[in-house]
């Protein structure tokens, strides 16, 4: 525990000094607001080392990570709004409050269990006039957002009886797109079917942004894959026949994957 103290201690204490007098000047610029978008792209990164299973990556981009959280709270404490030691204690707080089943006399049966009474534990906390939907953070890309809103909604017991049900509802959805008339009611119902996607991934328990993220980089690893075979045969692709493009993609998926 020492060295883990040690190390945090000398991360805040450079993060400081940065931002001292004397210190770096980009460092010293920076604002909440400026440090918006790294964020972001950190917490990002931290997610593709996980999608990548690299625990070398993953390592790295922890720490980036946690450097953001340390930039951000010496920035705060240097305007007075809060302290680090005010994020940890919250933290501390928070997480002790809501494991009364580890830190109190609660009882559960299963992590079932734990995630409803989470649930309870923090509409509590919000208050009855705030909606259960509010804590999840309006940024998060789209599918993740809706695959969390409906998993709100969801353990409040606003679902679908079975997985059948939301299928069906996939296949009305689809009709739905179909016959929209026109570029709005398309943009609609295309939306409206992308969100019971998500609603039966869901269901099934698989992560709807985690399966396009994965599918976005077989589709990367196969395309760039064509590329290859194209420049050693001398071909260009935008040169090529859709049936010869398509054979290359068949190529492709079997040597890729």
């Amino acid at each position: 525990m020492t060295d883990y103290l040690d190390a945090f201690k000398e991360l805040v204490a450079i993060v400081a000094r940065l931002r001292a007098p004397g210190g770096c000047p980009w460092d010293r610029e920076q604002t909440h607001q400026s440090l918006r978008e790294g964020l972001l792209e950190e917490c990002y990164e931290v997610l593709g080392a996980l999608d990548e299973q690299d625990t070398a990556k993953l390592k790295e981009e922890l720490g980036d990570l946690l450097l953001h959280i340390v930039f951000q709270a010496q920035i705060a404490g240097e305007t007075g709004e809060f302290k680090l030691a005010e994020v940890i204690r919250g933290i501390n707080r928070k997480l002790i409050s809501r494991h009364p089943h580890v830190f109190g006399e609660k009882k559960v049966k299963d992590a079932g269990e734990v995630v409803l009474h989470w649930e309870k534990l923090k509409q509590a906390e919000r208050g009855e006039e705030v909606s259960a939907l509010d804590s999840v953070p309006a940024q998060l890309p789209a599918l993740a957002y809706g695959q969390s809103v409906q998993g709100r909604a969801a353990r409040l017991g606003f679902d679908w009886e079975n997985t059948e049900g939301v299928i069906e509802k996939l296949a009305e959805e689809v009709g739905e797109f179909q016959s929209a008339p026109d570029k709005a009611s398309r943009e609609s119902e295309f939306g409206d079917l992308l969100f019971t996607m998500v609603n039966v991934a869901r269901r099934l328990d698989i992560n709807a942004e985690t399966a396009l993220r994965e599918a976005n980089r077989r589709f990367y690893r196969r395309f760039r894959h064509m590329e290859e075979l194209a420049r050693q045969r001398s071909q260009s692709l935008d040169k090529l026949p859709l049936a010869e493009l398509d054979a290359l993609w068949e190529d492709a998926k079997r040597a890729a994957g």
